[in-house]
């Protein structure tokens, strides 16, 4: 009698192992050039080159997060600065939208408005404060609209340009199959822009950070911003270098999210 024996299939490596291990590849790399410079701010810190009041210790400044921390202060400063930003990007980056698919689609609106919103861009972020302040006062009216202003233009170029130049030969394959005004720009043109929608809303969510620091100088007594300016007068460089790592790592992780978001949308529409 004879024994039939039939071979396994050899084991094949898991589908998501070379997708995680180039994120861990990825996230390893990304991690290079912060521990670098924080070795070389540690070692320009213990070697005299600057006093302390110049250039703390990196020790140092983790026991400025320690002393916020324990006050219950840091909590609170990061929130209202988060909840000004993601107001404004909000607020800004609609209001692109809106202003950027007009200008995208419509050559007499591009004519009319692209020039002088061009030229409303070259205002630096300052610039604006004292008017916020007559127009709207010193509550949270002028920060919010300040973060909108910095949010507002990213998205309103690239969705204006990626509209403009958008496929011809999609528009008509979606006039084609009857699709007009409202329509084709939902199932047709904004698809077909989606990655420039998103880099718009990153760049958008970026510079509403970048206009905290400025809308925050505007008689605050809470926020990152507030924290950066009034350590400066007190003299508390920990607390300074603590501020501007806080704005650095809450603006990356918006943007992590937003890229998540990202990646989940365009993996939907492909």
């Amino acid at each position: 009698m004879s024994t039939v024996t039939t071979a396994r299939p050899a084991a094949r490596p898991a589908a998501g192992r070379p997708a995680s291990r180039r994120r861990l590849i990825t996230v390893a790399g990304g991690l290079v050039l912060p521990v670098a410079l924080l070795a070389a701010w540690q070692a320009a810190a213990s070697t005299g080159v600057y006093s302390v009041a110049q250039l703390p210790p990196p020790l140092s400044v983790a026991q400025a997060l320690g002393e916020l921390v324990d006050g219950g202060l840091l909590w609170q400063h990061i929130a209202i600065s988060v909840q000004r930003v993601l107001i404004g990007f909000a607020a800004g980056s609609a209001l692109g939208f809106a202003l950027g698919a007009l200008v995208g689609l419509s050559a007499t609106v591009r004519t009319l408005l692209a020039p002088s919103i061009a030229a409303l861009r070259a205002v630096p972020s300052l610039a604006w404060v004292p008017l916020l302040v007559l127009w709207l006062g010193i509550g949270e009216g002028p920060k919010i609209t300040l973060v909108a202003i910095g949010s507002f233009f990213p998205v309103y170029t690239t969705l204006s340009a990626a509209l403009a130049h958008t496929d011809p030969h999609l528009v008509e394959l979606g006039r084609a199959y009857g699709l007009r005004g409202a329509s084709l720009l939902g199932r047709i043109m904004l698809p077909g822009v989606a990655p420039s929608i998103f880099s718009g809303l990153r760049l958008g969510l970026a510079q509403g950070w970048l206009f905290l620091v400025a809308a925050e100088l505007i008689a605050s007594s809470m926020g990152l911003g507030f924290l950066l300016t009034d350590s400066q007068n007190t003299g508390r460089t920990d607390i300074l270098l603590l501020a501007i790592l806080l704005l650095a790592a809450l603006g990356k992780t918006c943007d992590v999210l937003l890229g998540l978001v990202e990646r989940r949308v365009l993996r939907t529409h492909s």
